[in-house]
């Protein structure tokens, strides 16, 4: 099973993948922001340049088939279950990395966590980044993203506890396997 945790930079990505791997037997945390850093390192800046004006490591041509390659390598080799925190607001990019996703295990959900633009702020501001840094700059765009596209299971995660947003993840995917389970019958 893989399980995409969406959402902006600060709303609680990170946290509540952590808080569903400890209930999650099998599984285990692959972010996705790792190959962009690794991305950062290796590609040559003139390349970069070219490949991503805004400097978003998304953009890279190689980042989302690594992306889907590494998944694809990891249940191989692991055979574990993939919680994926990652923030994704570009339809296209979304579309390319979660039917991939589903290409390695059709058991492949996606939520996308979301919250208002004073409570993101004030959660990148807690965990320490400076004000008008990147991840700042990309909260708007992340909100209409999320508002104008199609991308999965939205959970409120300014009124929800963490408990409560890895409960409903549970249960979410709980009644659609048990669902698949009744119309295979």
């Amino acid at each position: 099973m893989i399980i995409m945790i969406n959402g902006a930079f600060g709303v609680g990505k990170t946290t509540t993948a952590e808080a569903l791997h400890k209930k999650m037997e099998n599984s285990m945390i692959y972010d996705p922001e790792m190959i962009g850093g690794m991305l950062r390192y290796v590609i040559p800046k003139d390349i970069q340049c070219t490949e991503s004006i805004t400097g978003d490591f998304q953009d890279f041509l190689m980042w989302k088939e690594l992306t889907v390659e590494t998944a694809k390598r990891l249940v191989q080799h692991y055979q574990l279950h993939l919680i994926v925190p990652m923030t994704i607001r570009k339809p296209e990019y979304f579309e390319y990395i979660y039917n991939g996703f589903k290409n390695i295990d059709a058991h492949t959900y996606h939520f996308c966590l979301t919250a208002s633009k004073k409570t993101i702020h004030e959660r990148l501001k807690e965990r320490g980044e400076p004000a008008g840094a990147w991840c700042f700059e990309q909260t708007d765009t992340c909100l209409v993203a999320y508002e104008k596209y199609n991308f999965g299971s939205k959970i409120d995660a300014e009124n929800k506890s963490v408990e409560a947003i890895v409960d409903f993840i549970m249960n979410e995917i709980q009644q659609a396997r048990s669902f698949k389970s009744e119309k295979r019958e």
